[in-house]
């Protein structure tokens, strides 16, 4: 016999248990379940600040059972396939489930795979990557006893989940070798393979204060492609507007590596994926553009937005309010306007909160310059934020988070 449930969530991490707990604050009666095999949920954005020592690891991770939504059902497995036209989905031990509404929120995979020696690099011989739990810490002891006077930090092709991450790390790093006297004598250099050092114009001249402060260089169109740890070498595909492409060696004492990123494989073999593989919704009401009993929110989704855990808070209760309506057979009518969020910690104790929305709108919610570095944008993201994650985003009170109709 099939088992069903009203509302089906793919994923526990922020978007899934966030917009699980928006549909139950709405309506408790709702039969909602949540499938997601992790034991442990972590507040991501936190990262930074542990490879910054500034938050222990532990502070960014609780059990996934003192998180989990009162009232909502928990499946502990994890979807391997998809049948929209049956309303299924089928599980990794084979069974499988029906829904009258599904939710795809599982995030995005991070592809250590595709940087050929990275895997084994990882955590020894200055390899680290704030965008993993146990390495974290790895950045903050590489940091205060660094070894040699070459480091690098890269950035892969977009889309990426917290653009601003792989510069976070090496502003903070750097402000550190500046207080201890150590910059001065140090090569830093930041390997993206974009042509730009962020997406959203307004905040690149602030942002290149901190590049000069620092003395980092800046080599764009550098895709990392090949490293070796015991070596301390790593390899990047050079590409410039004026030549072919061409591989390039460089050495390293230090290096912060953010990984590719891409949708997972179950997403990406599926009917409900785009030519890219990233779950094809409507950018304004998160719905599916073929299946209409279908939402998605976080950074599986197609939306060109920053791929951040304030754009998922935003998204959670446009969701919830466009499911519960498509259940009712009414017009979904809430829009998201691909706000996301990125606190730019450029030295330590100061952040540029760089906001904005699709097509680049800068979309400050506090009546300041948001471009300007501040104290208290770094108040916020340390002490206000994680909190705000914790009681009120994964419980469905959503500060901050009015919609567009």
């Amino acid at each position: 016999m099939l088992i069903s449930h009203q509302i089906l969530i793919v994923g526990g991490g922020a978007a899934g248990l966030a917009v699980a707990s928006s549909l139950h604050k709405r309506n408790s009666t709702l039969d909602i379940a949540v499938v997601e095999p992790s034991e442990k949920h972590y507040y991501q954005p936190g990262w930074t600040m542990v490879g910054a020592g500034v938050f222990k690891k532990t502070e960014t991770c609780r059990d996934m059972n003192m998180v989990w939504p009162v009232g909502v059902k928990r499946i502990k497995s994890e979807v391997v396939s998809f049948d929209p036209d049956q309303h299924s989905v089928t599980l990794k031990d084979g069974k499988t489930l029906g829904y009258t509404s599904l939710v795809v929120a599982p995030g995005l995979k991070l592809d250590w795979d595709a940087v050929e020696g990275l895997n084994d690099a990882l955590g020894k011989n200055g390899v680290t990557s704030n965008y993993r739990y146990d390495l974290a810490p790895y950045t903050w002891e590489l940091v205060k006893k660094i070894d040699g006077r070459k480091a690098i930090f890269t950035q892969p092709g977009m889309p990426i989940k917290c653009a601003g991450a792989p510069q976070k790390a090496m502003y903070l790093s750097c402000d550190h070798w500046m207080k201890k006297g150590q910059l001065k004598d140090m090569n830093v250099s930041f390997c993206n393979a974009g042509p730009v050092l962020f997406g959203c114009a307004p905040y690149v001249p602030p942002l290149m204060e901190y590049v000069d402060r620092y003395g980092i260089n800046l080599d764009f169109g550098h895709n990392l492609i090949k490293i070796d740890g015991p070596k301390k070498t790593a390899w990047f595909r050079v590409t410039k507007e004026d030549s072919g492409p061409e591989v390039v060696e460089r050495e390293f004492d230090m290096i912060h590596v953010c990984p590719p990123q891409c949708a997972p494989d179950f997403i990406r073999d599926s009917a409900l994926s785009n030519d890219a593989g990233w779950v094809d919704v409507d950018p304004a009401t998160l719905q599916h553009v073929k299946f209409s009993n279908i939402f998605s929110l976080g950074d599986v989704t197609s939306t060109p937005n920053a791929k951040t855990v304030a754009a998922a808070r935003k998204q959670a209760p446009i969701v919830a309010a466009n499911v519960i309506a498509q259940i009712k057979g009414l017009e979904v009518s809430p829009k998201y306007d691909g706000y996301g969020s990125c606190p730019l910690t450029v030295e330590n104790g100061k952040i540029i909160l760089a906001e904005f929305g699709y097509g680049g709108k800068v979309m400050p919610t506090f009546p300041w310059d948001s471009t300007k570095a501040r104290r208290s944008a770094w108040i916020l993201k340390k002490s206000i934020l994680p909190k705000v994650y914790w009681g009120a985003m994964l419980k469905g009170r959503e500060w901050l988070t009015k919609t567009t109709v």
